[in-house]
């Protein structure tokens, strides 16, 4: 006599499928039992004249201001041409000869910028009064235009 295809491990994998498929009909069954209903009425929010939310749509009479799609303007504000000296005073807080780099402090701002022996009209060393430019660099502001100053 031939033995059943189906072992006993099958038929215990089977039952538990089942099984499964049961329970989450049940659970399905009673959460639509347990839902309020209503659809898309009862989900439906609305914001009131002062930005608030409610359940309730706005009134049409409460409507003020009308406001016109031409006179909504989309895009960066311009900035505003601010006028400063280019010109910063400064001294020299470190300066290596031998590799030639070093940093200024500025005066006013106490904030400390790279300089280069190349961006320098005068021979600069540490402590000197100079005046000098700012350009964006790699890796920040950069001192250019580096003079003593007299």
């Amino acid at each position: 006599m031939a033995r059943s295809s189906e072992t006993f491990g099958k038929k215990e994998k089977e039952k538990r499928k089942q099984q499964k498929k049961k329970e989450k009909a049940m659970r399905r069954e009673e959460r639509k039992s347990n839902s309020e209903g209503g659809g898309l009425d009862n989900m439906m929010a609305y914001v009131d004249e002062f930005g608030n939310i409610s359940s309730t749509p706005p009134d049409p009479t409460k409507k003020k201001v009308e406001i016109k799609a031409e006179n909504i303007d989309i895009g960066v504000p311009k900035k505003e041409e601010v006028e400063y000296d280019p010109i910063h005073k400064g001294r020299v807080s470190f300066f290596e000869h031998s590799k030639g780099y070093g940093f200024i402090k500025e005066m006013d701002s106490q904030e400390s910028y790279f300089v280069h022996i190349n961006n320098c009209n005068d021979e600069i060393t540490e402590g000197n009064l100079v005046n000098f430019e700012l350009e964006k660099g790699p890796k920040g502001m950069v001192a250019v235009k580096v003079n003593l100053d007299k």
